[in-house]
């Protein structure tokens, strides 16, 4: 955990003048940076977690670290009602969604033989059922603009084995499938739909839940011999929430050297 971490980026203007909504968003992780991210690059943001408290505490961090504050709206991604609120409340407040990062994603150790109904079903809700929930959900005014890009979360896990993962890794590589699957039916609509598959990256949370010998082991298989930085994984979302990706749909994009 000791590979060279390179600078912050410098603003581009990447997504200046468009509309990010973003799931999953409160917390230190991918969802935070890469709302962070949009907000440096220009864009307009709605931020939502189901955690009122810390999704206000993301947005006050924001507003310091960029110097506007994203709008907000509370919203669990594993009940198609508030799916549906998250929707009518960003169309209300950003006017249109230009871009939609599907961040939400639950994981947890187990092995298959110890693995209750429950463990896999809340699994699959949160990481695989979400995305579909919410794509259902926002496609069809992105479908009626003829514009639009939506950019999943997936993980290196759904191409390759870990134990005590099967619910996880199984969900992210439903992730995959869908993204390839909804995104041929959005270029009918000129509509992009791609995702990430991102192998470790370091933030509180994860250091907090994770033994340093399983983050050492991890971070040793990785080229750079350490996890990725979270505004690096956002720093792929960023370009393929932009027009710099304008030929690219049904991509899953490994931000790891570990694809297999």
């Amino acid at each position: 955990m000791t590979g060279f971490i390179p600078n912050y980026p410098e603003p581009r203007g990447l997504l200046k003048g468009k509309t990010v909504v973003i799931t999953a968003a409160a917390g230190t992780g991918i969802g935070f940076s890469a709302a962070r991210r949009a907000a440096e690059e220009g864009a307009t943001v709605l931020i939502s977690d189901f955690h009122e408290r810390r999704l206000g505490e993301a947005a006050d961090r924001i507003a310091t670290d960029v110097g506007v504050r994203p709008a907000t709206f509370v919203c669990d991604v594993t009940d198609q009602s508030q799916v549906d609120a998250l929707r009518d409340a960003s169309l209300r407040e950003l006017g249109q969604v230009d871009v939609l990062i599907n961040n939400a994603g639950l994981g947890g150790e187990v092995p298959v033989t110890e693995m209750t109904d429950d463990q896999w079903s809340r699994v699959l809700d949160v990481t695989l059922t979400s995305v579909f929930r919410m794509s259902r959900a926002f496609l069809p005014a992105m479908y009626e603009r003829k514009n639009g890009v939506i950019v999943n979360n997936a993980s290196v896990l759904g191409w390759r084995a870990q134990k005590g993962q099967a619910h996880y890794a199984a969900a992210k590589a439903g992730v995959m499938a869908f993204t390839r699957c909804s995104a041929v039916e959005a270029a009918e609509h000129n509509v992009r739909i791609n995702a990430v598959a991102p192998s470790i990256a370091m933030h509180a949370f994860l250091a907090k839940v994770t033994t340093d010998d399983l983050l050492a082991e991890l971070s040793s298989r990785e080229a750079f011999g350490r996890p990725a930085e979270v505004w690096e994984v956002a720093n792929v979302m960023m370009f393929l929430a932009s027009d710099l990706s304008s030929y690219m749909t049904g991509e899953v994009l490994s931000v790891s050297s570990q694809r297999a």
